[in-house]
């Protein structure tokens, strides 16, 4: 076998081994914070996703599974990312400073009741931190995706999942993993009747 082919091996059976402890631990809370946002969007809220880098991606990405489909058609939920807007994040970042981009447009965008889920590797984000401290302050219901540790973000969120690494990669897998199934979870339980012929 080559080196290449053996660091492939690697890097799969790593990234296997990473998402198999999380999600054999985090299975319940993963189902109770699917049914929480689940809750919010039949009650007319709506789902605030926002990160840097990579996390960022991630935000984009999921939100736009809400606004989309994540699988069966069905009809839009309010998602939104907080990451994509190049005039707000300049013009905030601009006038506010970067720690800001985000926590300034949940004063904007939030109500109490939405849903907010923060997304960082190092959970030491202060854009991250600061906006889900506003979140939590005006009655968001407030998530973290976090790496190991769960850094200063664990103390700013209601419920929080740490990825057990310290490799960023292996980190954002299991984020987007754990996101898929939330959005799957959120679609069975707002539209049973297009999963009724599983």
């Amino acid at each position: 076998m080559t080196d290449a082919a053996q660091l492939i091996e690697q890097f799969v059976a790593e990234s296997l081994r990473v998402k198999s402890q999380f999600f054999q631990a985090n299975r319940d809370r993963i189902v109770q914070v699917a049914q929480s946002i689940a809750l919010g969007l039949r009650n007319g809220r709506k789902v605030l996703f926002f990160g840097n880098g990579g996390s960022a991606a991630d935000a984009q990405h999921l939100a736009a599974e809400l606004v989309g489909r994540f699988g069966p058609d069905r009809s839009a939920l309010p998602g939104i990312s907080l990451s994509t807007d190049t005039s707000i994040l300049t013009a905030l970042g601009n006038d506010y400073g970067y720690e800001k981009i985000f926590s300034r447009q949940i004063e904007a965008l939030g109500c109490a009741g939405d849903i907010a889920i923060g997304i960082s590797t190092s959970g030491n984000s202060p854009n991250v931190i600061a906006a889900a401290g506003l979140a939590r302050s005006k009655g968001l219901f407030t998530v973290g995706f976090t790496g190991e540790t769960g850094g200063k973000l664990k103390d700013h969120v209601e419920v929080l999942f740490s990825v057990p690494s310290r490799q960023i990669p292996r980190i954002q897998e299991t984020h987007l993993l754990l996101g898929h199934i939330i959005c799957d979870l959120i679609d069975r339980e707002l539209f049973p009747k297009i999963y009724s012929s599983d």
